[in-house]
């Protein structure tokens, strides 16, 4: 006790705390708040730090400190609560206050300065720091860990790879050879994933077995998909979901040569027809927002629920 009234002696470094309390502050903003020149600024930093009133982290060239007030002691806490109205003039604390207001504002601005003038070139300047992939990394998070999924038409392993960390447990199936070798490579270390290969017509899967199947762009490579869906339905429990992601109906003959499609995409109605028939009951059916830069056929999204009953 005798220590921590010590540290309070020096009214400066009560008009630190104070501000300290409101906000973590650098150094530099202490600087401003207080108008006081940094060596002065620093000692007294020292000495609440080493007494256990505040904290500091370093974050770049800039070491930032905050009041450590729900670490404290009681005794502590109560010394500081008589303390900080009865050891300054109030006409100190105002003009703290009123400088703390001006710091805290000009953080502010900055953010609103760097959105206004970033506003139109914001996506690519996130895709080019972060990836192009990051929100559906954010998604994958809201999944039920106790899931069991299958990554149907698994491909190179994107899909599987982005589930993952999320759930309990993830079966990757594809029919090719390559695509297999690519997604053991992608997923050697998640050792939730299991690879298998099949073909998505005759699923090497138990019935009943999935919480949520996908599939990711594989319907126009499938000469029957509406098989596909009643093999989905066989493999998922009662109630069980699915996500198909696909292109939409276009015209774009040369993917037949190119990328070896079957159907050049489906329409909403299309694919109602073919879920309900295999045991499904679709639930939404979205256009995804084409990106600027995209230069494929418009993809849509659409989701289903597994009903009591699978049509044979």
């Amino acid at each position: 006790m005798i220590a921590w009234m010590q540290s309070l002696s020096d009214p400066t470094r009560s008009r630190v705390l104070r501000v300290l309390e409101r906000s973590e502050l650098s150094v530099a903003e202490l600087c401003n708040v207080l108008q006081l020149p940094q060596s002065t600024v620093s000692r007294h930093l020292k000495v609440l730090a080493d007494d256990g009133w505040i904290s500091g982290r370093r974050e770049g060239t800039s070491n930032w400190y905050r009041m450590t007030a729900t670490e404290m002691p009681p005794h502590q806490k109560k010394l500081w609560s008589v303390a900080k109205n009865h050891c300054l003039p109030e006409s100190t604390s105002e003009q703290d206050d009123a400088r703390l207001e001006q710091v805290l504002d000009s953080r502010r601005n900055k953010t609103q300065t760097f959105f206004s003038t970033t506003a139109g070139s914001w996506d690519r300047l996130r895709t080019e720091l972060f990836g192009s992939r990051l929100d559906a990394w954010a998604i994958a998070a809201a999944l039920d860990r106790s899931w069991i999924v299958g990554d149907l038409g698994c491909g190179t392993g994107t899909i599987s790879q982005t589930l993952a960390p999320w759930v309990k447990r993830v079966i990757a199936v594809d029919a090719s050879a390559a695509m297999i070798q690519s997604a053991r490579k992608r997923l050697k270390d998640d050792a939730n994933v299991e690879i298998r290969k099949g073909e998505l017509t005759t699923l090497p899967i138990d019935d009943e077995s999935l919480d949520l199947a996908m599939m990711g762009l594989v319907l126009p490579y499938l000469a029957e998909p509406q098989r596909v869906f009643r093999e989905a339905a066989r493999a998922s429990r009662i109630d069980g979901r699915l996500i198909v992601l696909d292109m939409l109906a276009h015209d774009r003959t040369e993917y037949r040569e190119e990328l070896g499609h079957i159907w050049l995409g489906f329409s909403k109605s299309q694919i109602s027809e073919w879920l309900t028939s295999a045991g499904w009951i679709l639930e939404n059916f979205v256009t995804i927002p084409s990106e600027p830069d995209v230069k494929g056929t418009p993809v849509f999204v659409a989701t289903a629920v597994r009903t009591r009953s699978v049509v044979g």
